[in-house]
């Protein structure tokens, strides 16, 4: 009878314990832990694919892998950056195609600044003017300052589906050509790669060349096989591309600043809470400073082995000529943003 009567007592214990909601203690789960950096029970990780043409040991490379490690420490893991680096995913151009069309494969990537140039991003192409950023001092004013912003926002400005998040550079582009030369005047009749780029087009017919449009991802070829007589880059992007195998004259006139940027695609901003964004623009923050720090320092160690490695390295005391031969597409593709490019210039020390 006590048995019974025990059985009786136990059961309706269960029964008031379930309609309180409780459950036995012993059955009580372990309250999930919330993820390192964030708050809330752990979810599934966004990985946000990042585009990159360059090698992963580029200046712009070292760039995307800092930006990754600051992203994935701030999240705790909640956001995984992927980064597809040495042109896997295509020229730059390809990959904004991939981007503006409405892809979903591609959700950053680094891009010269003058790339957005041709769907109609007026300010950025002022980046990319030859002769415009007097020195890396000259630069980092203006990607410091209160003009930044409104270049990086110029794309969502325009109804493009892209936000910029941070500015670097890659250091000042220069010529380098399969053969022999010492000054401008040797330029002449050479065919020189440039990408689809009104502004690389006009610099280079100034200059007396021949401008002939090839993909970055077939430069190496098309110097192989004489298709292009040279091309210009960035000294590391030059050198980690292996451009000096095929064209082993580099002079070092600096007509342009490589500046660049990293954009994210509304898609991808999508998929992230208000906290993930605000950690993937602390990051570009730390990107971008990460950036400033190496890019010098990076280019002239490489510069140095290039020399030792008997590349033939022109240097260019007075630019001035070359200013000179650039005059024409200057003035056409600043005329229509005078004020702005001239508040680009007076940001120079």
């Amino acid at each position: 009878m006590k048995k019974a009567l025990s059985i009786v007592l136990a059961a309706c214990m269960l029964l008031c314990l379930a309609a309180c909601g409780g459950t036995p203690a012993a059955s009580t789960p372990a309250a999930s832990a919330p993820a390192a950096g964030g708050s809330g029970a752990a979810s599934e990780p966004v990985t946000l694919v990042y585009a990159e043409v360059n090698p992963l040991d580029s200046i712009v490379g070292q760039t995307a892998t800092a930006f990754k490690e600051k992203v994935e420490e701030l999240s705790g893991g909640s956001i995984i950056i992927d980064i597809q680096a040495s042109g896997v995913l295509g020229s730059e151009n390809d990959v904004l195609d991939n981007i503006l069309a409405g892809g979903d494969t591609i959700d950053m990537s680094r891009i010269s600044a003058f790339a957005l140039t041709s769907y109609g991003c007026k300010k950025s192409m002022l980046l990319s003017i030859p002769f415009t950023f007097e020195d890396r001092a000259h630069f980092w004013a203006f990607a410091n300052s209160e003009l930044a912003p409104e270049f990086l926002n110029e794309p969502q400005e325009l109804g493009l589906p892209v936000r910029g998040v941070f500015y670097g550079e890659e250091g000042f582009r220069h010529f380098f050509t399969t053969k022999e030369i010492s000054s401008m005047s040797d330029l002449a009749g050479l065919k020189l790669r440039v990408s689809n780029d009104p502004v690389m087009n006009g610099m280079v017919e100034g200059l007396g060349a021949s401008p002939t449009v090839v993909s970055f991802g077939e430069l190496y070829s098309a110097l192989q096989t004489g298709v292009v007589d040279g091309a210009e880059q960035p000294i590391a992007n030059y050198k980690s591309n292996a451009f000096n195998e095929v064209a082993n004259n580099l002079i070092l006139d600096g007509h342009t600043l490589g500046a660049v940027q990293v954009i994210i695609t509304d898609k991808a901003w999508a998929k992230l809470s208000e906290e993930q964004q605000g950690w993937i623009m602390e990051a570009g923050r730390y990107a971008q400073e990460f950036n400033a720090n190496l890019s010098e320092t990076e280019e002239n160690k490489v510069l140095q082995e290039l020399k030792d490695n008997g590349c033939n390295v022109v240097e260019v005391t007075d630019k001035g000529e070359w200013a000179a031969a650039c005059a024409k597409v200057i003035e056409e593709n600043t005329k229509d943003q005078a004020e702005l490019y001239q508040k680009l210039l007076d940001l120079k020390g």
